[in-house]
């Protein structure tokens, strides 16, 4: 089973929209569940990814994973 996570991005950044495209079809294939988490919603989340996004958090352990990645690097990750 994949682990749950969070997707750190803000609307209209064309890197997290292309990470969201490589997350989809884990999504609809796989069910993995994502948190699209708005960095521009809380200063914490501004100043610690504001400057890193796209970014995945793993809910489980915290591990977080840098944009750019794929699909397999994303599963890789996940499991």
């Amino acid at each position: 089973m994949l682990a749950e996570c969070q997707l750190f991005g803000t609307l209209g950044c064309h890197l997290c929209e292309a990470a969201e495209a490589v997350l989809m079809p884990l999504i609809l294939e796989r069910g993995l569940l994502v948190e699209l988490i708005d960095v521009g919603d809380n200063a914490f989340s501004a100043e610690t990814y504001g400057l890193r996004i796209p970014v995945l958090r793993r809910l489980d352990t915290g591990r977080e994973l840098d944009w750019p990645f794929d699909t397999d690097q994303a599963l890789g990750f996940l499991f």
